[in-house]
């Protein structure tokens, strides 16, 4: 019958086939045993050349934009292109801290050296600009740095990746690449930011401050901080705030220093404002209570503000806006505007509580005031 000679031919079919998957699998498992390793470091390398490729079209179009401004606003009569280029490997190196005694007198001084390093810079390549268009471009160059260290930073790993083949470095590497193009991208945020002048979410705090402040008179009381003093309901307010709508940020614990002083230590209490940064899963606009200084200093300003505040055992209130990295150095969102009315009112609760008829508070609000006048 028909079927006696098929069957044997199916079986033989079978067979066959099933001895050439045995066979590939068997081959498929030598393959990845012994070449598992490498073909993950390749995948790992991969991903790593397509991120360097972003990060090196992010700082190409930095650069761009940066030129272009300067350009635009200071209209120097050169092509600040390669003085820009030059500029962009800047740094600047932290004191020893291996001996405490006066670390922060000297990184104050350091600071100090590097904002003005900068400012001269950007009055040398933007010689027509006005002061407000200065210190933008001030923060422009900054970003910019920032981005091109990054770009730098990711290369040199790359190449050493390649270099040792080593399985750890590369993976580490690997492991920290989304949050490094998080900040890539962040960064180059503030770069389209302070091009164009606008508000970024850091600045929420000042603008509590602006919002108290407007319409009053004000002066500057400190290195690029105003001071504006009026009457709430019997207790005198000072509000303070970086000198705007440039991009500043100023010397606010020099300036609480100075009013504490200058009142005898008869303050009742110091309000701050500032952005603070949230958790993941955190709402952005989020507005939290606490106590301390609420600023975001490497050292100098902060402490000045703790010290006078402990001279003087003045309560130390702090008010933080919850906000990421990447919209605190963005363009303001609309969730940070409308927390900056939340914290006005909770600012002017905590006075009408806390301050009593008669008695002085300072209220702070810090962050830089790019977009945010008086």
């Amino acid at each position: 019958m028909e079927y006696q000679k098929v069957l044997p031919m199916l079986l033989k079919d079978i067979t066959d086939n099933l001895l050439i998957n045995m066979i590939f699998f068997m081959i498929l498992a030598v393959v990845l045993t012994f070449f598992n390793q490498r073909i993950q470091i390749w995948m790992w390398l991969r991903e790593a050349e397509s991120a360097l490729k972003r990060l090196h079209f992010l700082v190409i179009k930095a650069k761009k934009i940066t030129v272009d401004t300067v350009k635009e606003i200071g209209k120097p009569n050169f092509d600040p292109s390669p003085l820009i280029d030059d500029f962009l490997d800047f740094f600047y190196i932290e004191p020893v801290s291996l001996d405490p005694s006066g670390v922060l007198r000297r990184l104050e001084h350091l600071l100090n050296v590097r904002d003005r390093r900068i400012e001269s810079f950007a009055r040398r390549i933007a010689p027509n600009a006005d002061p407000i268009s200065l210190s933008n471009i001030e923060g422009l160059l900054e970003a910019t740095i920032v981005l091109n260290y990054l770009y730098r930073e990711i290369r040199h790993l790359l190449l050493l990746g390649k270099k040792t083949k080593s399985v750890i470095f590369i993976m580490q590497l690997q492991m920290f690449l989304p949050l490094i193009m998080r900040y890539a991208e962040a960064f180059f945020g503030a770069v389209e930011a302070f091009s164009s002048g606008k508000p970024i979410g850091d600045g929420v705090g000042a603008l509590v401050a602006a919002k108290l402040m407007h319409g009053k008179p004000w002066k500057e009381i400190a290195e690029k901080i105003i001071a504006s003093e009026f009457d709430f309901k019997g207790r005198k307010v000072i509000v303070i705030k970086a000198k705007g709508p440039g991009a500043e940020i100023g010397k606010p614990g020099e300036a609480i220093a100075r009013i504490v002083a200058e009142h005898g230590g008869n303050i009742s209490r110091i309000i701050m404002i500032d952005a603070a940064a949230k958790l993941e899963g955190e709402k952005t606009g989020r507005v939290a209570e606490g106590v301390g200084a609420a600023i975001g200093d490497p050292g100098p300003e902060k402490y000045k503000i703790e010290e006078i505040a402990v001279k003087y055992n003045i309560p130390l209130d702090a008010i933080g806006i919850k906000l990421s990295l990447e919209e605190a150095i963005t363009v303001m969102r609309k969730e940070l505007v409308e927390a900056a009315e939340k914290a006005v009112e909770k600012v002017l609760n905590i006075i009408l509580e806390r301050v009593n008829e008669g008695e002085t508070v300072i209220i702070a609000g810090i962050g830089n005031t790019i977009g945010i006048g008086q």
